[in-house]
């Protein structure tokens, strides 16, 4: 059963709410004030199943709007997501304010498709509605109400006059709405928040793409909140799931009705980013004013609203009817992605003024304009893609994020992408997507920072991934496939966690080299019995700099070892006393400080971090006073 939504527009008292109950048995008007004032307050639903003209079955969803000024926002609550739309106006009255603010909003939201209906024609002569129909055609010549393509229908919703070919039309602009695709990630925009006896919490809203079925967890945008769906309702009827385009109810578990709202955003968890700065084209009705840069608006997109600040980009103001390039800064933060339409309107007096497309809802820096983006528009994906990944630089762009910025699953994002991943201008690395030419710069530059680094420390045998890795600014694994490149290519030596021009090591200058020896001979003299380092260093004609420098030389290359902060060995006389120790265990399996002393000769000073030098390379462990002498197995034997 194909799925259909269609919202009302018109002015107050035009007979919208009517014209639904006479097409499906249901008075939208829900709530008590509205039944006394006899007007539409807030926005209604209905629907009504009829047969298609190819045999199947429609389903529609209605979405009834107040025409009252004073409610225009709540009308653009209920309008956003629609397939088609019933311009109402009444046949004793014209077209009149709401009548054109709300086609207006309607082009600014790009519905594609509707039906123009004169309403109560049984109160008119024949005369009076012919005049009306002319007037309705020249208001709507050239839009996509132009009754040249688009039927005009006159309803008596009293009489019942004119609802068979209403029916008609509907079914008929029904066959031409393509379907939704529900295979995108879920999107529900909730209208609607109420606690219905024996269920708990529910939403309502329009779901706008994808499917919601019953135990699955969403998440609420901009909260942050996960929860889970308990119960699903289309078009007031259980289901096991609903599908993009149909009037939805979600029985929500774990979640008060406080802590939800009218303009929240349902979806899945861990999909999609709220944000509060969205790249747009901003079209201006022929009737606003010109709207200068840093003018603040009111912002609607779907159920939300809040207030936006326009920044204008190229040009200080825009004029009436013209479309400029602009970022929205919104107020609140909301879940937005390319291709929503939004409307604005003016901070005061609130009156509509213009509308437009997201095009960037993931803007990079705070004042940058996704420049590209806005050229390329939103019908080219494998260019956005490619935009959106250049412009993230050596740092690349996730699968993750890609979802997260424009709403396609992984799997398409990749088919988008295959024709550039397969000429190699765009790369993968794992699951992150990087410019060829940014991958190229990578390696540059890591080369250029190891060069750098080898002639500012010409006697460290090189630098740290880590270290690097954060000089150069790249993800862990874009920087390990950069290295790997430079590696395979000849041009660097990776040996551990130390990377090194190819060919780069150590350079030691004649003074520098006889301090090295200098440095080694002092602690292979000592044995046990080392000398203080700073002495040890005192006594080199090096400054104090390069001095260290050789020290930390001989550490990486394991011939002195540090055991201590201020005690520093030399390796063979290490490896002599982990022999000596695990010598004694045939005879004596434990030792104590005592008997380590008279063993090696050393004092107390030296005695306590030997012994625990020899616990951390699993020569001895130690058992309250006294160490435990292992097997030589379980030594790790390092020299």
């Amino acid at each position: 059963m194909k799925s259909i939504i269609v919202g009302t527009a018109g002015h107050i008292d035009h007979g919208k709410t009517s014209l639904v109950k006479a097409l499906t048995g249901i008075d939208a008007d829900r709530l008590e004030e509205e039944k006394r004032r006899g007007i539409t307050i807030d926005i209604g639903f209905a629907h009504l199943e009829m047969p298609a003209p190819d045999g199947g079955s429609l389903r529609f969803g209605f979405v009834d709007v107040p025409g009252h000024e004073r409610f225009i926002r709540n009308m653009l609550a209920g309008i956003g997501g629609i397939d088609l739309v019933l311009l109402v106006i009444a046949a004793d009255e014209g077209i009149k304010p709401q009548t054109r603010e709300h086609f207006d909003i309607c082009r600014l939201l790009g519905v594609p498709r509707g039906i123009t209906v004169l309403t109560k024609a049984d109160a008119v002569d024949r005369e009076t509605l012919d005049v009306v129909r002319m007037e309705a055609a020249e208001y709507l010549r050239g839009s996509f109400l132009d009754v040249a393509r688009s039927p005009l229908v006159p309803v008596s919703s009293l009489t019942g006059a004119g609802l068979p070919e209403l029916r008609a039309a509907l079914a008929a602009a029904a066959a031409e709405v393509p379907s939704r695709d529900s295979s995108t990630f879920a999107r529900l925009p909730i209208d609607r928040v109420f606690t219905m006896k024996g269920f708990g919490t529910v939403v309502t809203g329009t779901l706008v793409s994808g499917t919601v079925a019953a135990d699955e967890e969403l998440e609420v945008f901009p909260a942050g909140k996960r929860l889970r769906v308990r119960g699903v309702q289309v078009h007031g009827t259980a289901a096991d799931r609903a599908a993009a385009g149909q009037r939805t109810a979600l029985n929500l578990a774990a979640v008060a009705t406080d802590e939800l709202a009218r303009g929240m955003v349902l979806a899945p968890p861990d999909t999609f980013q709220s944000s509060s700065r969205v790249d747009v084209l901003l079209s201006l009705l022929p009737s606003a004013r010109p709207i200068r840069d840093r003018a603040r608006v009111h912002f609607h997109a779907y159920t939300m609203e809040t207030i936006a600040e326009v920044r204008l980009r190229g040009t200080r103001q825009a004029t009436a009817g013209a479309q400029a390039a602009a970022q929205l800064r919104l107020a609140a933060p909301t879940l937005l992605l390319p291709g929503d339409r939004f409307i604005v309107r003016q901070f005061s007096p609130m009156i509509t003024i213009g509308g437009g497309v997201v095009v960037d809802a993931a803007p990079l820096t705070r004042n940058s304009a996704s420049v590209s983006l806005l050229e390329l528009g939103l019908d080219a994906p494998q260019a956005v893609l490619s935009a959106r990944i250049g412009r993230r630089g050596p740092a690349g762009l996730s699968l993750r994020q890609a979802t997260a910025e424009t709403g396609w699953r992984p799997a398409f994002v990749l088919e988008a992408l295959q024709q550039a991943l397969r000429q190699r201008t765009v790369l993968r690395v794992g699951d992150t997507l990087v410019d060829a030419s940014a991958f190229a710069q990578l390696t540059s530059a890591l080369a250029e920072r190891l060069n750098a680094f080898h002639k500012q420390n010409p006697l460290v045998a090189g630098i740290s991934k880590e270290e690097l890795r954060d000089k150069v600014k790249a993800g862990a694994d874009l920087f390990s496939a950069a290295l790997e490149a430079l590696a395979a290519a000849g041009q660097v030596d990776v040996a551990g966690e130390l990377v090194h021009l190819a060919g780069r090591g150590v350079v030691l200058k004649t003074e520098e080299a006889e301090s090295k020896r200098t440095i080694e001979e002092a602690f292979k003299s000592a044995g046990l019995a080392v000398p203080a380092l700073k002495e040890v260093l005192a006594g080199l004609h090096l400054d104090k700099a390069r001095a260290q420098k050789i020290v930390t030389l001989l550490l990486r290359e394991h011939v002195l070892t540090k055991i201590s902060n201020d005690l520093v060995f030399h390796r063979e006389a290490l490896a002599e006393l982990r022999r000596k120790v695990s010598a004694l265990r045939p005879a004596t399996p434990r030792i104590d400080v005592a008997r380590f002393k008279d063993l090696t000769g050393v004092t107390r000073k030296y005695a306590i971090p030997l012994l625990e030098y020899l616990d951390r390379e699993h020569v001895t462990r130690r058992e309250g006073n006294e160490r435990v002498i292992l097997q030589q197995s379980d030594s790790s034997g390092r020299d």
